[in-house]
């Protein structure tokens, strides 16, 4: 039996944001109605290395398309010039169980993730938000306000990030991608005067006040996917409407998680999960005035049906190598 290899740059060559968006939006339209099976995250703790491992697998069962994925989170990478985040994606035939193709799900994680916050701000967001702040310039960052650039025209981006170097960088990568000015901002609090603010840190403490988020703005929360990580002052929370990617996950390691640990809100805060927003479920945002905020953990549906069309296009292609199994 042999299994098709994909390599990250191959996996690059056959993405693109706009087609990656259709197919996850397909995926949380399945998950609004029921028609998926995905076992929440489960987590190894590399206390000793600050560093986890998670696997996610997942089935969705109208397109009938099923996989694994396998990623890591070291924020101390960097320094050995590693990725902060390294996945592996396993797609799998639902008839036979057997491997079908492993694939690089570094490139994709960031995709599949920028992809949804784009989603999420179509759904939720102020028709007419012009103005997008960033918090953080990593790659999470990069792709996130590629998906707003897909569903908004923005007038201007702000960002911010530990330092302004980074800043600077991601400017210059991102110029080409962006049609309007992108203006580094030294504080967070200036970043947060705009219509859709986009937070992709790994803290652990609160860096956006609820003071400084006026009425009717998005949210798209990204940052925290693990037990601990928070980015949000708790009181921001208690005032927007809530909408998490998946309850169970969101519950466990969202941006909710430490309100819900320290009892600044319960579950019953929660207003629904995006999927219910779009198949109609659940209403979306109500009023010009209403903050809403959207907690993406990352759902192995996305990277599940991102990684198919990645396996269709590079079959269609002929990339990759085959590996025999046995």
């Amino acid at each position: 039996m042999e299994v098709l290899w994909l390599a990250q740059e191959e996996v690059k060559s056959v993405m693109d944001m706009h087609s990656d968006m259709q197919v996850v939006e397909r995926a949380f339209r399945q998950h609004g109605l029921g028609k998926v099976q995905m076992p929440p995250k489960s987590y190894l703790y590399y206390t000793a290395y600050n560093g986890d491992l998670r696997t996610m697998p997942a089935y969705l069962e109208e397109e009938d398309i099923t996989g694994v994925k396998i990623v890591n989170v070291h924020p101390g990478n960097p320094m050995r010039n590693l990725p902060t985040v390294m996945a592996l994606i396993i797609l799998i035939s639902p008839e036979t169980g057997a491997p079908v193709a492993i694939m690089d799900g570094t490139y994709l994680t960031d995709v599949r993730t920028g992809a949804a916050g784009g989603i999420a701000a179509k759904y939720l967001a102020r028709k007419d938000s012009k103005v997008i702040g960033l918090v953080g310039a990593g790659n999470q960052a990069k792709t996130q306000l590629e998906a707003l650039c897909e569903v908004f025209e923005p007038e201007l981006v702000k960002i911010t990030s530990r330092t302004k170097e980074s800043c600077e960088q991601f400017i210059r990568e991102m110029a080409e991608f962006v049609p309007c000015e992108i203006r580094y901002e030294e504080s967070i609090e200036k970043v947060c005067n705009c219509d859709i603010l986009v937070t992709t840190t790994p803290t652990r403490k609160p860096i956006v006040k609820a003071s400084w988020i006026k009425a009717g703005t998005h949210i798209n929360a990204i940052g925290a996917d693990a037990v601990g990580k928070e980015e949000l002052d708790p009181e921001l929370l208690i005032r927007s409407k809530i909408i998490v990617d998946d309850m169970v996950q969101a519950l466990h390691s969202g941006e909710v998680n430490v309100p819900l640990s320290k009892h600044y809100i319960s579950e019953n805060d929660i207003h629904a999960q995006l999927g219910e927003v779009m198949v109609g479920l659940k209403p979306g945002r109500t009023s010009e005035e209403e903050i809403t905020i959207f907690d993406s953990t990352g759902l192995a549906i996305q990277d599940v049906a991102t990684a198919h069309l990645v396996y269709e296009r590079a079959v269609r292609e002929g990339l990759g190598r085959q590996v025999r199994m046995f």
